[in-house]
């Protein structure tokens, strides 16, 4: 089983993934190929498109490059370097999908889609309490809906929705969203 998530910056795919890999799934973000591509960790991959020049993985660095591969080998770039990167696992989640190619990408391989959405202001407080090094240019709520909305602009994520199998609206607590997982995971039986 091949389940991708898909949302709005902080909410909640990574959470989400990590509660599907409880369940036995094996968890890769969208990003992962990207940022072992651009620091030349491809020890995992049976094969690589081609080795950029070693560089920083700042989010600006990540959108550029992922751009790049799409336009030049396919929009399901990031899919087939992700299930290569975890070929030998029975269930895969995968983080952060962001475009209508990469959902057809696992649509086409038998998978699901999940769309998971929370409020601006909800996104805005998890961004600051992750931390990541990828979202340190983000320093005030004005920069973070600066950077959803170039987000939007590039990738449309909020059309994506449309897309999806299954739709969560995260706006409440950790619990709440884990038992949503859960009851997905029973629907489907899938899983451990």
């Amino acid at each position: 089983m091949i389940i991708g998530v898909v949302g709005k910056i902080a909410a909640g795919k990574t959470t989400i993934a990590k509660f599907l890999e409880e369940f036995g799934f094996c968890r890769i973000s969208c990003s992962d190929p990207l940022i072992d591509l651009l620091t030349h960790k491809i020890e995992e991959y049976s094969w690589v498109p081609e080795l950029p020049k070693k560089s920083k993985p700042s989010r600006e660095r990540l959108i550029e490059y992922g751009k790049y591969l799409k336009d030049r080998y396919g929009e399901d770039i990031l899919i087939r370097l992700t299930l290569d990167k975890k070929r030998h696992c029975r269930d895969v989640v995968i983080d952060g999908v962001r475009s209508n190619g990469e959902i057809e990408a696992i649509k086409k391989r038998g998978g699901l889609i999940i769309y998971v959405d929370a409020k601006p202001e909800l996104r805005y407080e998890r961004l600051l309490k992750r931390k990541a090094s990828k979202d340190r240019e983000i320093k005030s709520f004005e920069d973070f809906i600066a950077m959803d909305n170039a987000e939007e602009r590039l990738y449309q994520t909020s059309t994506l929705k449309n897309l999806a199998n299954i739709i969560i609206e995260n706006n409440g607590t950790l619990d709440e969203l884990r038992k949503a997982v859960e009851k997905i995971i029973a629907e489907l039986g899938v899983g451990k």
